[in-house]
């Protein structure tokens, strides 16, 4: 197993992790390695932001929209468009 030493390691993280540690009943250097440990495995989701909405949503199979025809008719724009 490899070892790391971690260098300049502000003082506030490591009374953190003190405090994890006995809070857990493991030493610091077993708290720290369960968070590496959790930290490494996650994975990030890959492509863009509708790519990741898309994959969320897909379990649901979709959903089906009664989109009303045309008639071909322009709609007025809103009045915040008007130049008067």
């Amino acid at each position: 197993m490899a070892s790391l030493t971690i260098r300049q390691l502000d003082d506030a993280v490591k009374d953190r992790l003190r405090k994890r540690a006995a809070a857990n009943g493991v030493s610091m250097e077993e708290e720290a390695r369960k968070a590496l440990q959790n930290w490494v495995a996650q994975t990030r989701p890959r492509g863009g932001m509708a790519t990741r909405i898309r994959r969320r949503f897909a379990a649901l199979g979709g959903v089906e929209l009664d989109i009303p025809a045309r008639n071909g008719k322009p709609r007025p724009l809103p009045d915040i468009f008007s130049d008067e």
